[in-house]
């Protein structure tokens, strides 16, 4: 396993594509998102699984490990949502991807729900924090999903 923590930053939409591999199956609470208007930034706090040791042989068994980790989007100017419930304090969202354009940054969840960013241009910063966990539950997908598991 990777004792390295992730620590990445995103200005282009090939880097978004990057970013949105290792936040695969990244399990954020509601609670845990914001948008700062007066600093033009949505930040998120993600129970990210890691992706990067996932296909390493483990000694004792298939455990896998999460780690949290912080997201901003910087330079955002609206935010949309789309089946998406805000009230809901306990829910609990599952990210399958990570879709950009220059002018956007689109985090999609299952269930339907979609957050688009419009930005002015992407930027982006996601870093890990704290210490690794175990889990014994490697995130798998159904075919029609169209993501890996």
């Amino acid at each position: 396993m990777s004792d390295s923590p992730l620590k990445l930053a995103a200005t282009d939409t090939d880097d978004i594509a990057v970013l949105s591999a290792l936040l695969q199956d990244a399990v954020i609470p509601i609670g845990e998102m914001t948008y700062l208007a007066r600093e033009s930034r949505f930040a998120l706090v993600a129970n990210r699984f890691r992706w990067e040791d996932a296909g390493l042989e483990k000694v004792l068994g298939q455990i896998y490990e999460r780690v949290r980790c912080g997201i901003s989007f910087d330079r955002v100017i609206a935010v949309r949502r789309r089946n998406f419930d805000q009230r809901g304090r306990g829910q609990v969202f599952d990210l399958l991807a990570l879709d950009a354009g220059n002018d956007y940054v689109d985090l999609i969840f299952a269930g339907g729900a979609t957050i688009r960013l419009e930005v002015e241009r992407i930027l982006c910063h996601a870093e890990d924090f704290g210490d690794p966990w175990p889990t014994q539950w490697r995130p798998g997908h159904d075919a029609g999903e169209g993501t890996a598991g």
